[in-house]
């Protein structure tokens, strides 16, 4: 075989590889548009949805920063999925390179926010909440946002305090109501849907068990939401090992073209 035609073999491998990698890339980033769709949808369901949950965000400072946080990064990773695409298909060298440049800024963006819920990690946990709850829940003004915030959630999840209604023992609550061993809104309703007549609100305000919700707050929200705090864990994981991929995808791309 003579150089010429070594030559050519070898141009026409570079070609196939350099073709491989471009669709490959597309593919990535194709997920990776994908992905920032979800993550535009997750916030904005966050915030606008009825059953309660945005309550439970607006409760705490740090998961109300989250959401904003996921909406921001859904609509890069939109962008950036869009950009990726017309790089790869274009064999465009400065969308590639910017391209790059983003994604390694949102990857390390992104780990540094798993970081940092690593690390304040127990302003979610039982004992944060029920420290809160004991210092700041005053019962029936509403016009407190933390209160109202509570009242919401209690109504919402038919549940009282974080982890019983043991939780108002010693609180300022008791201090404010000191006739009444919970709020009104730990107290049971009517069983048909719909029904916001309570069964027996002055039995339940004396603390009596049969008139009152007696499920804490923490397990009925982490029961309801398991399955979304699963998938979107997951997805995170996901999400990350496509922009890694994207990433050398992208530089080897952006080498390979002449």
């Amino acid at each position: 075989m003579g150089l010429g035609e070594a030559s050519a073999t070898g141009t026409a491998m570079d070609g196939d590889c350099l073709s491989c990698i471009k669709y490959l890339m597309f593919v990535f980033n194709f997920l990776i548009f994908l992905g920032g769709s979800f993550l535009l949808g997750v916030g904005v369901w966050v915030l606008v949805d009825p059953t309660g949950f945005r309550e439970i965000v607006a409760a705490n400072p740090l998961l109300f920063t989250g959401v904003y946080i996921v909406l921001a990064m859904g609509g890069l990773l939109f962008l950036l999925g869009f950009l990726g695409c017309c790089g790869a298909i274009r064999e465009n060298k400065c969308l590639l390179l910017f391209f790059f440049m983003l994604i390694l800024v949102i990857f390390l963006a992104e780990l540094a926010a798993a970081i940092l819920a690593f690390i304040f990690r127990e302003h979610l946990t039982r004992e944060y909440f029920t420290k809160e709850l004991k210092r700041h829940y005053q019962g029936y003004n509403n016009t407190d946002v933390f209160t109202g915030t509570w009242n919401a959630v209690m109504n919402s999840f038919d549940c009282c305090g974080v982890n019983s209604p043991e939780d108002f023992e010693e609180s300022l609550f008791r201090l404010i109501n000191r006739n009444e061993m919970v709020p009104a809104a730990c107290c049971r309703r009517g069983s048909h849907t719909g029904d916001s007549a309570y069964v027996s609100q002055e039995e339940c305000l004396m603390g009596k068990m049969l008139f009152r919700n007696n499920k804490g707050c923490y397990s009925a929200v982490v029961d309801y939401f398991e399955l979304y705090i699963y998938v979107a864990g997951a997805l995170a994981i996901v999400v990350l090992t496509i922009e890694l991929f994207a990433m050398v995808f992208a530089m080897c791309l952006f080498r390979g073209i002449q």
